[in-house]
């Protein structure tokens, strides 16, 4: 029997497919500062194995939603699987830290896959706010893999090592497959007729940018989301690295982090009926600076150690609950034809902008943990600032 729209089954089994790729990053950051001394390497070449992730991710976004426009969304999401689960054996089983980074690039690959279309299929099934408080809900249910993905993550390095993360991300994915191939129901209505080459998808992107709105939902999206790679990047050399946290204690401060991002969808929900998604957003990208300037003061005069991190970021994670499922379902909105294009259009950019993002923090945090919250601030700033400059625009959704 297959899954029907408007069902928590529904809704759970879309925020399992796009929590894919934070679960396969997050389950191994209280590991990385065991690859640098296992592997030999650096702090900036442990984080590598972050940005590449993030490279590969942009690299799928051109791909998977027209693909999946034309093809449908089933088979092209099991393909991504597949690709998935076979770069997460080479991850599991990397003898060097070149080796990791381009597995991780590979997986990257197929986790971009889900999460475009399981955003693309929420455009399918529904319209207008609904797809917003869709997104967040989603939003709520995929933020508890992340809460508790780090804690899992810090139980298995301490008892088994790095490499078991990877086959804790093996398992899940082996069940996102069987949930597919049982359960899940095609969900485009009327598939694409355009030719498939690479020139139609860039030609495709370029109609996309036409519209001005979609230029600043992209921006928000691109926005939140960068800050909160600096701090998935960063946090584990910051809290374990300088603070001195063990792995659990800091799967359980990532933890209260989520919690932050579940509470913003939450609110999102409750919020986006009354005040529409603009209203959500504005109240989002608020939070999202309010968090990263409240940290940079923190770090700068020394007050209350690890929990001058972990706080203020959950008050920028709160802020992405709000801004993000509401930009991206914003950005979808012009284009019920073309919801997977868009959909990985704006995963291009938000994976892009972030992958520099992360490489950035790398590098600096070999300097102390100021260059984190230094860029976390600026960010949500500058979210805040788009938001105010592009009111005309947003308004006149043209």
């Amino acid at each position: 029997m297959k899954l029907r729209p408007d069902t928590l089954a529904m809704t759970a089994v879309l925020a399992m497919l796009t929590a894919l790729g934070p679960l396969s990053t997050d389950f191994y950051l209280p590991s990385l500062p065991d690859i640098v001394r296992v592997m030999q390497t650096d702090v900036a070449g442990a984080q590598a194995t972050l940005s590449a992730f993030l490279f590969g991710f942009a690299a799928g976004q051109i791909l998977w939603g027209p693909l999946s426009d034309r093809l449908g969304r089933r088979p092209v999401l099991l393909v991504g699987l597949g690709i998935f689960i076979v770069a997460t054996l080479a991850c599991a089983f990397a003898p060097s830290i070149g080796a990791l980074t381009a597995a991780r690039a590979v997986q990257a690959l197929g986790a971009s896959g889900p999460i475009v279309l399981g955003r693309a299929m929420v455009r399918d099934l529904y319209e207008g706010p609904r797809a917003g408080r869709e997104l967040a809900r989603m939003g709520m249910i995929m933020g508890l893999v992340p809460a508790v993905a780090p804690v899992l993550g810090g139980v298995l390095q301490q008892a088994f090592g790095w490499r078991s993360t990877f086959v804790a991300s093996l398992a899940f994915a082996a069940a996102l497959v069987a949930v597919v191939v049982l359960l899940l129901p095609e969900t485009v209505r009327t598939r694409s007729r355009e030719p498939l080459s690479l020139l139609t998808i860039i030609r495709g992107f370029g109609t996309l940018l036409e519209n001005r709105a979609f230029r600043v939902y992209v921006g928000l999206t691109a926005l939140a989301y960068g800050g909160l790679f600096a701090f998935i990047s960063g946090s584990s050399f910051v809290l374990i690295g300088i603070h001195g946290m063990t792995p659990v204690e800091y799967g359980l401060a990532f933890g209260f982090m989520v919690l932050g991002f579940i509470l913003g969808t939450v609110i999102a929900q409750r919020l986006v009926a009354r005040r529409g998604m603009d209203g959500v957003i504005g109240l989002g990208v608020r939070c999202l600076a309010g968090g990263g300037l409240i940290m940079l003061l923190c770090v700068l005069t020394g007050f209350a150690g690890p929990f001058g991190v972990v706080v203020p970021m959950a008050l920028y994670a709160c802020g992405v609950g709000l801004t993000m499922p509401q930009s991206q379902a914003s950005a979808m909105m012009p284009f019920p034809d073309r919801a997977g294009a868009a959909t990985s259009f704006t995963g291009l950019c938000q994976m892009l902008f972030s992958a520099c993002v992360g490489l950035l923090v790398g590098h600096a945090l070999k300097n102390g943990a100021l260059p984190l919250p230094l860029v976390m601030s600026a960010i949500g700033v500058a979210a805040l600032v788009l938001f105010k400059v592009s009111a005309a625009v947003r308004a006149a959704k043209a």
